[in-house]
C-alpha cells in the first residue's frame, strides 16, 4: 500500500518541481513557490495542502450523500490556507478555512443532518492534518443557509 501512496518529485528549475502522483499513469503537476523565491508557475505547497484537505472533505461528503440515496449535487469547495508566524517568527500554515457549497437547497437532500454529523470522521487527510493544523469547515446550501460551521 505504501507504494500506491508514494509520489515522486523531479526538479525542473529554480524552485519548480514536477510531481508524479501515480508513477506515470496520470499527468503530473508542476509546483513552484510564490515570489520572491519562485515564480508561481504552479501551485505552492500551502495550496497543495489546502487542496488535499478540501478534496478529501468534498469526496467524503459526496460519498456520504450518495450512501443515503442522494443524487450527486454540484459541489463547489473553496479552501484557504491562512499563514501565521510561530513563536520563532517562522511562517507556518496557521489554519485552513474550507467552505463547501452544496449547490442545491438542503431540503432536497435525504438524511442531510446525519450526513453532516459524520462525514468528516471518514476524511483521512483532514483528520490527520487536524492533529497539527486547525481546519475550519463551513457547509452551505444553494440558498446560502449555513448548515454546518
Amino acid at each position: 500500500m505504501s507504494d500506491d501512496l508514494s509520489i515522486e518529485l523531479r526538479h525542473k528549475a529554480d524552485y519548480r518541481f514536477e510531481v508524479d502522483f501515480d508513477h506515470g499513469r496520470s499527468p503530473g503537476v508542476l509546483t513552484d513557490l510564490a515570489p520572491p523565491l519562485g515564480q508561481l508557475a504552479g501551485p505552492d505547497p500551502e495550496k497543495l495542502l489546502a487542496s488535499a484537505v478540501a478534496t478529501c472533505l468534498s469526496s467524503s461528503l459526496l460519498f456520504a450523500l450518495k450512501k443515503y440515496g442522494n443524487e450527486v449535487p454540484p459541489l463547489h469547495t473553496t479552501a484557504t490556507p491562512v499563514l501565521a508566524r510561530n513563536e520563532q517568527k517562522r511562517m507556518r500554515v496557521g489554519h485552513i478555512d474550507v467552505v463547501i457549497d452544496l449547490g442545491v437547497p438542503a431540503a432536497s437532500l435525504k438524511t442531510l443532518e446525519r450526513t453532516l454529523e459524520t462525514f468528516e470522521e471518514y476524511c483521512v487527510v483532514t483528520q490527520s492534518v487536524r492533529q497539527g493544523i486547525p481546519v475550519n469547515l463551513r457547509v452551505v446550501d444553494a440558498d446560502g443557509a449555513v448548515l454546518k460551521g
